[in-house]
């Protein structure tokens, strides 16, 4: 390995304490980053940051040949290596991690998570702390490097940063001060529904589908515009910070980029096209917020951040050890592991197990409008100059959290890895059917209204068929979004490759390929929504250290569960599944209280 002039971070942290990365010379450190792994002597590096040098040499800059000298021979060092390292902060709906891949493998070196609270005002309610938030990332970041450390390797290793969030996700805060003024509204929140029948209400024919034209999505409580409109008719700190022209609207990526690239201080208002593709006031043809979205919402321009692509240089980190750093990838939790999975053909779909399942299938460069309740999304656009991809997507709401439902207010297990020995116990459900609908259901059905039911109970049933229903409702759940694919496409789907949490349970991998009646692939190094951000932010135009290999790392050594079961026994089971979901529909519980 060569040798690491370590003298290059005190270096760099004067570049950085000189400038604070807000003037100037900032472009030209970034620069010099970028060049250093091509020039190999520091004389033409130098000569190609003179003018910066010269135009700077009055304000005391007398040492920045030596500091860049600096750089250029670290970076040059590590250059030859060819072992780059890129970060990416993964912030979910439970936790923080903040992972560090080799660019040249994709590899994870290393990583730190932290869980985060969930906060539960009232039913169906579902808050997180904004503060909390930005916390777990900077303490995931800082902890990561000392695990870097601990493996004897450098901090100047690390290229790049990206972000991957829970999206939908709605936060709002006053650029004065840079406090929140609400808690977090979480996207399976379901406190919107009223917000969503006046919306309704508002529409030509009083069709939740109508602005799906504009938008790709259907008026829904999954949505930021419709938390945001919540907000504002709620909330009386928003309402007003909106008038006072304070109010910042963005959903967790942009609260945490905004944040770490200055917040006060210059922090930038930007998001990436994936994310807002699902806030029902982009336009999904022109990639711009729309005026006439806008005016429907009632919800102001001014306070939503610039729509950038989701690969490219946003600013540098202002806070954590790897100040100075530059944040170049930005992708929504779904589409970065559609990138992580390197999904790029079309045809192709992924499957990401979580809280809940979020199905996306690549289209191709036209957004396709679905007849058959899925959403049309922003899959990628990894360039300014680069082309859009689109995806249709089915979101379903409840998959892990109906194992968490078990184990936290049934008790039946102890810990969420118990369900897969427990649902092992048996063969079958024995005519169980568990419908999790505890906030409606989402794709393909937008029921708001409906409520989770346990149908086919029996004196023989028990605990481990009631856990082999959850694991089948998932499956279920993940067919019929599969088959509004193949209908709204016109393409057969020949393999779901599957991420996520979720997916080191074989037990449900396999009952997977049963159900839908094709292979399911689990690829070796499961971190793919991860590494769909730090792809995204390796290849940008700037870091440049990442390329998109037609056999990705990521898909060696995946596993294939075969599918086990007839044309016929499958059909069987899903009529019985849609029986049970006829009936959790229009659960209205205020009618029973009243």
């Amino acid at each position: 390995m060569p040798k690491v002039d370590t003298s290059a971070v005190s270096g760099h942290n004067a570049i950085v304490a000189h400038t604070g990365m807000q003037t100037s010379p900032s472009k030209a450190v970034g620069y010099a980053f970028e060049m250093a792994t091509m020039l190999a002597d520091s004389k033409s590096m130098l000569q190609s940051f003179a003018p910066f040098l010269d135009a700077e040499s009055a304000s005391g800059t007398a040492q920045l040949p030596k500091v860049l000298g600096y750089i250029v021979g670290t970076y040059t060092a590590l250059a030859a290596m060819d072992k780059w390292l890129v970060g990416a902060v993964d912030q979910g709906t439970s936790s923080t991690r903040f992972i560090l891949f080799e660019s040249n493998t994709a590899k994870m070196v290393t990583h730190h998570q932290k869980e985060i609270s969930q906060i539960f005002p009232q039913e169906g309610w579902v808050e997180q702390d904004p503060v909390e938030i930005l916390h777990s990332v900077t303490e995931c970041i800082d902890e990561t490097m000392k695990k870097l450390s601990a493996l004897n390797l450098k901090p100047e290793m690390v290229k790049a940063i990206g972000i991957t969030n829970q999206r939908e996700t709605t936060i709002v805060w006053d650029k004065v001060t840079g406090k929140p003024l609400h808690n977090a509204i979480i996207w399976l929140d379901a406190r919107t529904s009223e917000t969503v029948e006046k919306l309704v209400k508002k529409t030509p024919n009083r069709d939740k589908d109508s602005l799906r034209d504009k938008c790709g999505l259907p008026l829904s409580t999954y949505f930021s515009a419709v938390k945001m409109r919540w907000l504002l008719d709620n909330v009386d700190e928003v309402r007003q910070s909106v008038e006072k022209g304070h109010c910042l609207f963005g959903n967790v990526d942009t609260w945490l980029l905004w944040n770490l690239t200055g917040g006060l201080h210059g922090g930038k208002h930007y998001t990436d096209v994936t994310n807002a593709s699902r806030t029902m006031l982009m336009n999904i043809h022109t990639l711009e917020w729309d005026d006439e979205l806008c005016k429907f919402f009632d919800i102001p321009k001014a306070i939503l951040p610039e729509i950038r692509c989701s690969s490219e240089i946003y600013g540098y980190l202002m806070e954590t050890c790897l100040r100075g750093l530059p944040i170049s990838g930005i992708l929504g939790d779904q589409q970065a592991a559609l990138v992580g999975q390197s999904c790029f053909k079309i045809g192709q779909v992924k499957n990401t197990y979580g809280t809940g399942c979020f199905l996306l299938n690549n289209t191709g460069n036209k957004p396709v409008e679905s007849k058959h309740g899925l959403l049309t999304t922003v899959a990628y656009k990894l360039g300014k100059e680069k082309p859009t991809f689109y995806a249709l997507e089915g979101s379903v709401a409840i998959a892990g959290a109906a194992v968490q439902w078990l184990r936290d207010n049934l008790g039946i297990i102890e810990k969420s890895a118990d369900i897969e020995t427990l649902a092992a116990d048996v063969d079958d459900t024995h005519g169980c059917y568990f419908v999790p609908a505890f906030s409606g259901l989402f794709c393909p059905y937008w029921q708001p209204d409906a409520r989770g039911v346990i149908c086919g109970l029996s004196q023989f049933t028990t605990k481990q068929h009631l856990a082999r229903a959850c694991l089948e409702a998932v499956c279920f759940q993940t067919c019929e979004v599969l088959d509004a694919m193949k209908k709204d496409s016109g393409l057969p789907i020949v393999s779901l490759q599957v991420d996520g949490g979720m997916t080191v349970n074989s037990l449900l991998m396999q009952l997977q390929a049963d159900l839908v009646g094709i292979p399911v692939v689990r690829p070796a190094m499961a971190e793919t929504t991860a590494l769909g951000a730090a792809m995204a932010a390796g290849m940008a135009e700037g870091v440049a250290v990442w390329h998109i290999d037609e056999d990705p790392p990521s898909a060696q050594g995946a596993y294939m569960f075969q599918p086990r079961t007839n044309p016929e026994e499958r059909a069987k089971r899903l009529s019985r599944w849609k029986k049970a979901v006829e009936r959790t529909m229009h659960w209205e519980l205020t009618d029973l209280l009243e």
